[in-house]
């Protein structure tokens, strides 16, 4: 452990301490798991692009919907991912003190990760082209590599590789909307790539016909080939993608977890005030792009410049402002609510998983056959009874067992044992 103990290490580091922090990131996370569905139903129950451009709705998308846009981009979209990423980068450095403590190695978490990378792929080919999993295991082999790095150091590194991402995400998104959507793109110079943009567009919105379609079908094997034939690459390009922001994100909840932010190790009056000015200057930055894609009309490339190319720094700012906050109500969220939001953090691999299940029967054609049925209203209401359902399920199943079903499951690929499941 003395890689641990470098006057930045894990603050409050003996049992008391650590059921604090762990206690704190089963809260937490059980917030995420729960938010990250209310920003995926959008592209649960209509054609991805929608998560961004509410003109590739099926439905009717009026003013109503228009301004609930608005509400998602501003306190969801981007952050519950956000958090989530940042609380995998503090487990793995809590998965590893016990490790080490045991005289395991890093050899113990890369196994873990390659699972986590496996149960990806599944998601992602059988399920829902939206995995996670997938980056965060093949993510977290890069991050493990610096899990003996200072915390200060991990800290530095990921706010420093956040703001580089966030500099290349705005130079490759945000001058897209002025040469697709204004006068800018009619000069001679900007003609072609204006022509390459539209032809993008239409492409991925092609894409999401054929999508629609074995969707709404009861070809379910359709569905499936035509993810391995067409999207086979996907994952990893993906990685490549949003690596830019969850290898730093894992970096600084590696950090945070061993400075004590989740277990009191915090001045709280100061902790108090950071969290709201992060909350609050970066909800109130997220307001003024969301309005500006409202003025804008909404376009294709002004929705994807306000998600990608301009919301990060933003978004770090309520993230962090989130993780402070929620950390420090979270020992006091010990009510029947809080209970149970805990129990869904505790089985948040479980949950997640379990959500795209449910979407599954909830939205193709061979089940309930809704996809594309429901408006935006509508898929919310499908949220608040998911989330629920997760409430209702997770507190009861871990009084009588051990771990999540898919969490044991996980635990005994990783040790290649069985462990004992019941209580």
């Amino acid at each position: 452990m003395n890689e641990l103990d470098n006057g930045q290490g894990a603050a409050r580091s003996g049992p008391t301490g650590r059921g604090e922090r762990i206690a704190s990131l089963d809260f937490i996370r059980g917030i995420a798991v729960m938010g990250i569905l209310a920003a995926n139903i959008v592209a649960f129950g209509q054609p991805f692009s929608a998560y961004m451009y509410p003109d590739a709705f099926l439905t009717d998308h009026g003013p109503v919907s228009g301004w609930l846009w608005v509400v998602q981009f501003v306190l969801i979209d981007g952050k519950m991912r956000g958090l989530f990423t940042l609380l995998f980068g503090a487990g793995m450095m809590l998965f590893m003190e016990r490790a080490w403590a045991r005289g395991e190695t890093r050899w113990l978490q890369a196994r873990r990760l390659f699972w986590l990378m496996l149960f990806g792929l599944i998601h992602f080919f059988f399920i829902w082209l939206g995995d996670i999993l997938f980056f965060y295991g093949a993510i977290g082999m890069a991050a493990l590599l610096m899990v003996k790095w200072q915390a200060r150091t991990q800290l530095k590194a990921g706010v420093l590789g956040y703001v580089a991402g966030a500099i290349i995400y705005a130079a490759m998104m945000v001058p897209l909307p002025f040469v697709a959507d204004t006068q800018l793109g009619k000069q001679p110079q900007f003609s072609e790539m204006r022509t390459e943009l539209e032809a993008g567009k239409q492409k991925q919105l092609a894409e999401d016909i054929i999508e629609t379609q074995l969707r709404q079908s009861d070809d379910y094997t359709g569905y499936v080939t035509h993810r391995f034939n067409e999207h086979r690459f996907e994952p990893l390009t993906n990685l490549v993608f949003f690596a830019f922001e969850s290898l730093p994100l894992m970096l600084i909840g590696m950090a945070l977890y061993r400075m004590g932010l989740f277990g009191g190790g915090f001045d709280r009056n100061r902790q108090l005030r950071w969290g709201w000015a992060g909350l609050i200057a970066g909800g109130l930055l997220h307001l003024a792009i969301a309005l500006w894609a409202k003025a804008d009309g909404y376009t294709y490339y002004g929705t994807l410049a306000a998600f990608v190319g301009l919301s990060p720094l933003p978004r770090l700012m309520m993230v962090l402002g989130l993780a402070a906050l929620l950390s420090l109500f979270a020992p006091r969220e010990t009510g029947w609510l809080g209970q149970r939001v805990s129990a869904a953090g505790r089985a948040a691999f479980s949950n997640y998983l379990g959500t795209s299940v449910v979407m599954l029967f909830v939205f193709h054609g061979w089940a309930l056959g809704q996809f594309g049925v429901l408006n935006r209203p509508q898929l919310y209401i499908v949220v608040a009874l998911t989330c629920a359902g997760m409430l209702a399920w997770s507190k009861p199943w871990l009084e009588r067992f051990r771990f999540g079903p898919l969490e044991w499951l996980w635990r005994c690929l990783t040790y290649g044992r069985l462990f004992p499941i019941r209580r």
